[in-house]
């Protein structure tokens, strides 16, 4: 078959900008540079891969999973079934954590990505400021061996660990970041989401608080005397939270910042930061 063959193909059973990703992604060409190349015959091997793929975005499987990458903050991450898709929110997050890092420090920082999951969160803060050491932590082993994947394409010299947020870390940081599993256990969400993604890192008890709670008991004892410590969270449990972090740390500064879509998405705890 021939690209314009294929990409009608395509067309017929999914969205046509994700039937133009694919095939521009398998042959290894920009998709805004296909329509100079319809006439091209494509090998049979390749025309069964994409049928292949077309059918697994029809049934319903993320593009991202299909693809088997996502770029995040300028940069291409590997992930799968084994990790949660990055979001635009948590490049928001990360954002503003780099801003904060650029303002308030002027040393190499030490950094815990907890819940890493890809790694994109703390892989990107070791490529975007000045890092002393970039802790990669996840419960899950399936998820760091995708983090270890990563980490070689990047030539980080992050420190990977399969550990519960932070029960028996010693160690103290400047930055403690986290982007943890904050939905409620029989809250409503997305199919796409709730049939493809790792529950491990979508869903944290019956008020979704679960995993800040695990976070905040034990974080006074890995917080530097300087220290900021960056979550995200869900749109509708910036109080929650905030109470939380109050009854666990007391009288520590809670900065909140709103995403683009002007919902609340991001707390920052910070620790002696003038």
């Amino acid at each position: 078959m021939t690209i314009e063959e294929l990409l009608i193909y395509g067309k017929k059973h999914c969205h046509s900008d994700h039937a133009k990703i694919l095939l521009a992604e398998l042959l290894d060409k920009n998709p805004l540079e296909l329509l100079n190349y319809l006439n091209d015959t494509v090998s049979k091997e390749k025309e069964i891969l994409y049928k292949k793929e077309i059918t697994a975005l029809e049934e319903g499987k993320p593009l991202q999973y299909v693809l088997g990458k996502v770029n995040f903050y300028g940069q291409e991450y590997i992930i799968n079934e084994n990790v949660l898709i990055p979001r635009f929110e948590t490049e928001e997050l990360v954002e503003a954590t780099i801003e904060y890092i650029n303002k308030y420090f002027t040393n190499p920082v030490d950094i815990i990505d907890l819940g890493c999951g890809s790694g994109v969160i703390g892989l990107t803060l070791e490529k975007k400021v000045s890092t002393k050491t970039v802790d990669l932590i996840d419960i899950s082993k399936d998820a760091l061996e995708i983090t270890k994947i990563n980490c070689g394409r990047l030539k980080s010299n992050a420190y990977i660990k399969q550990n519960d947020f932070l029960e028996g870390i010693e160690k103290k940081y400047d930055i403690i970041i986290s982007n943890p599993p904050y939905i409620k256990k029989n809250e409503t969400i997305e199919p796409i989401v709730r049939d493809n993604e790792p529950h491990i890192a979508l869903y944290a008890g019956e008020d979704g608080l679960d995993c800040y709670r695990k976070i905040l008991k034990n974080v006074k004892n890995n917080m530097k005397e300087k220290c900021i410590i960056a979550l995200e969270i869900g749109y509708q449990q910036k109080e929650e939270i905030c109470n939380l972090i109050r009854e666990y740390l007391g009288n520590v500064t809670i900065k909140s910042k709103k995403d683009l879509s002007e919902r609340d998405r991001m707390i920052f705890i910070l620790k002696n930061i003038v």
